[in-house]
């Protein structure tokens, strides 16, 4: 009987922690976990890339962002992003409708800011673009791997970047309270050639 509890407690773990385990967003070979029409691709290291095709600039061709083929939550995203001097990205997420992604969803900021000195704004990696500021400036240079995780609970929002939490906001207290509470996570298309790895995606309830 002795044997029985240790038994008895995982399971009750395993149970607990049923639906809540992670699972990649990223195969290394396509983007079949996602929808698009811009120019995202495995690169021969594993890599997510995205390098827009010739005429293919800025920020407002919403269809080549990259869209989860269903709609989120409650959720984890847990990722690594890569960028050029000047880089320039975004990780969307509850957007309802992919046509205007911008006003109709919230956005992470991905972005060169190391090294800025003068106080962050929403508008500096790992803030809330329109809702809030990161807490301080935590993105490493370009060319090195940043690591982001966005938390999304009901209303609390956490953002976490290359391992300081830089957001923890409730989103009913913020200008875009008038949001849909759930829908689309997105990657976005700015124009420029940029990587990620390692997208993990644990839904919660």
């Amino acid at each position: 009987m002795k044997n029985l509890i240790p038994l008895i407690f995982i399971c009750s773990l395993a149970s607990a922690s049923a639906g809540e385990k992670f699972k990649s967003m990223f195969n290394g070979k396509d983007v079949s976990e996602w929808n698009t029409t811009g120019n995202w691709f495995a690169n021969d290291r594993g890599e997510l890339e995205i390098k827009p095709r010739e005429g293919e600039t800025g920020w407002k061709r919403f269809d080549a962002y990259l869209y989860s083929k269903k709609k989120y939550r409650n959720f984890v995203f847990d990722f690594e992003y890569k960028h050029p001097k000047g880089g320039n990205s975004g990780f969307f997420f509850r957007i309802s409708d992919q046509k205007e992604p911008v006003k109709k969803g919230y956005e992470v900021q991905i972005n060169d800011v190391h090294g800025k000195d003068k106080k962050p704004g929403a508008h500096d990696a790992g803030g809330v673009i329109g809702t809030a500021a990161p807490t301080k400036q935590m993105a490493k240079p370009a060319g090195e791997w940043n690591r982001m995780i966005v938390t999304m609970k009901n209303d609390d929002l956490q953002v976490e970047l290359n391992g300081e939490k830089v957001i923890d906001i409730d989103l009913k207290n913020t200008s875009k309270k008038e949001l849909a509470d759930t829908g689309y996570i997105s990657l976005q298309d700015h124009g420029q050639n940029l990587f990620f790895r390692n997208l993990q995606l644990k839904e919660l309830k």
